[in-house]
C-alpha cells in the first residue's frame, strides 16, 4: 500500500530523564522536545486542559521514532498490576534491532532494565529477549550471521 509508513510509537511515562537516558543508551537519538497543551490537543486526544511534555528520539536509520510523554495534567493513569506479564491485551513491546545483544544489555542495565525471563536463540537466526525497561517491555534481536540491516 502507498503512502503508509509507521512513523513513531507512543510511550507515557512518569519519569522522563529515565527514559529518556535509557532510550539514548540504547542508540536513539534526541530529535525533539516540546510542551502540548491547548484546545488542538485536547481536541486530538480526548482529554481536557491537558500539558504534556513530549520528546521525540529517533533511531540512527531514521526509519520510526518513539515518542516518549509525560502528562503534567491531567495526571497519567498507572496500568494494575504494573509488570503485566506479555500476554495482556494491547501494545506490550518495542523490539529493536541490534549488532551485539550482551553489549546492549549490559549498557541497559544501570539504566533500570531487567531481564523478563532469559536470553534465548531461536534457530540459527537470532538471539532475542524482552527487557523491562522505562514504563514497559522493549524487545532485542540480534541477527546472527549479519548486522540487523541485512
Amino acid at each position: 500500500m502507498s503512502g503508509v509508513r509507521m512513523d513513531n510509537v507512543l510511550i507515557v511515562v512518569d519519569d522522563l530523564k529515565a527514559a529518556i537516558a535509557f532510550f539514548v543508551e540504547l542508540g536513539l537519538e534526541v530529535e525533539g522536545r516540546m510542551m502540548a497543551e491547548g484546545d488542538w490537543v485536547d481536541r486530538t486526544i480526548g482529554l481536557k486542559d491537558t500539558r504534556a511534555e513530549i520528546v521525540m528520539l529517533r533511531p540512527p536509520d531514521r526509519h520510526g521514532a518513539i515518542e516518549l510523554t509525560r502528562y503534567h495534567r491531567p495526571a497519567a493513569i498507572g496500568p494494575a498490576p504494573r509488570d503485566m506479564p506479555v500476554n495482556t491485551l494491547g501494545y506490550r513491546r518495542v523490539m529493536f534491532a541490534v549488532d551485539d545483544l550482551d553489549d546492549v544489555l549490559e549498557r541497559l542495565r544501570p539504566h533500570g532494565a531487567e531481564l523478563v525471563d532469559e536470553v534465548v536463540q531461536y534457530e540459527n537466526a537470532y538471539r532475542l529477549c524482552f527487557v523491562r525497561g522505562p514504563e514497559g517491555i522493549v524487545g532485542l534481536a540480534q541477527r546472527l550471521g549479519g548486522s540487523p540491516a541485512t
